[in-house]
């Protein structure tokens, strides 16, 4: 399995911070660059929640942690990383300035990831020297304990580069989903939008709170599609007829006027106000920290009961656990 020992972080937002936890944990050494001035705090507070849930996650013992380095250039950070990853603002012109710089100091070997959530790839490598060696790789929050990584290549990308990389994230315990074809936000994210959007208008429309939102997820469909996704939550709901049922049945509603998918409300100050004060309402009581670790301590217990199973994203971590047994059963 291919492993790396060395990468670097470029911009150590609540993105980047996970990634940096996410490598650690697995034994690599990263260099990080971020200019704001308070970087290295709010990178160390992600850091406390990260090793805490390594610590409840798996009984194994992975690798020494690797060292976090903090830069004072992109050069500096990309020295010696066999892995660069980008997680700066999502702005284009941003993106490729950043590019240019890390291609001045990189490692011609060095795979360069942009951590985007949507922009296309062939965008973001075009003006690149070896834009065969970058590719966009997605990650979802909180990075250090989520397991998917969409992998989405630019028509510039080596096919090799993508191999190397979807090697290199399965040796740090994550899912790499290959996206075959480019699109913009991809697979997750689009389907993430669509709930979102129609959530919006619940709020906007007085049909339900934030809260009510929420719990319809968590108590209800979101259990489900934590475990089987839709396709098979759906193939399920077909009984023993299967998927061919279910859209037998339930097809013809997809005409009836249950959504606005296609609608986008205005976000005006009085439904940002709308949703920001049912939110306070909501969750005001707790700091993002307290949040942070009750979320991490709930996927720790999803992950570990799907692991028991061998199920979906616990197949993932039984995987990843069962390297380290490997390592410590091999005399070599």
């Amino acid at each position: 399995m291919t492993t790396i020992k060395r990468a670097a972080i470029i911009g150590g937002g609540v993105i980047g911070a996970g990634w940096i936890a996410r490598l650690i944990e697995n034994g690599v050494v990263v260099s990080v660059f971020d200019p704001a001035p308070d970087a290295k705090e709010k990178i160390d507070a992600v850091l406390v929640n990260s090793r805490y849930a390594y610590k409840k996650l798996s009984n194994l013992t992975g690798p020494k942690e690797g060292r976090v380095i903090f830069c004072e250039s992109v050069a500096e950070a990309c020295h010696l990383a066999e892995l660069i990853v980008e997680s700066v603002p999502e702005r284009l012109a941003t993106k490729q300035v950043v590019y240019a710089e890390i291609e001045n100091y990189a490692d011609i070997n060095a795979i360069i990831a942009s951590s985007t959530s949507g922009i296309l790839p062939s965008d973001l490598q075009a003006f690149m020297s070896n834009p065969e060696r970058f590719l966009v790789a997605h990650p979802f929050n909180p990075v250090y304990l989520l397991p998917l990584v969409e992998i989405v290549g630019g028509s510039k990308t080596s096919s090799t580069v993508i191999q190397k990389a979807e090697a290199i994230y399965q040796s740090i315990g994550m899912h790499p989903l290959i996206v075959k074809k480019e699109i913009e936000a991809f697979i997750a994210d689009r389907l993430l939008e669509s709930l979102w959007r129609e959530a919006l208008w619940l709020v906007k429309d007085g049909i339900a709170t934030t809260q009510d939102i929420d719990d319809a997820v968590r108590f209800g469909f979101g259990l489900r599609y934590a475990q089987m996704g839709i396709f098979d939550t759906y193939r399920v709901a077909g009984g023993e007829a299967g998927m061919r049922h279910f859209i037998e049945q339930f097809g013809p509603c997809l005409k009836w006027p249950w959504s606005k998918l296609t609608d986008v409300p205005e976000l005006d100050d009085e439904l940002v106000d709308k949703i920001a004060s049912q939110s306070d309402e909501q969750s005001g009581h707790m700091s993002i920290r307290e949040m942070e670790r009750i979320r991490d301590d709930n996927l720790i217990e999803i992950l570990q009961g799907l692991k028991r199973n061998n199920w979906g994203a616990g197949q993932t971590l039984a995987n990843y656990e069962s390297r380290f047994l490997n390592a410590a059963n091999d005399p070599g």
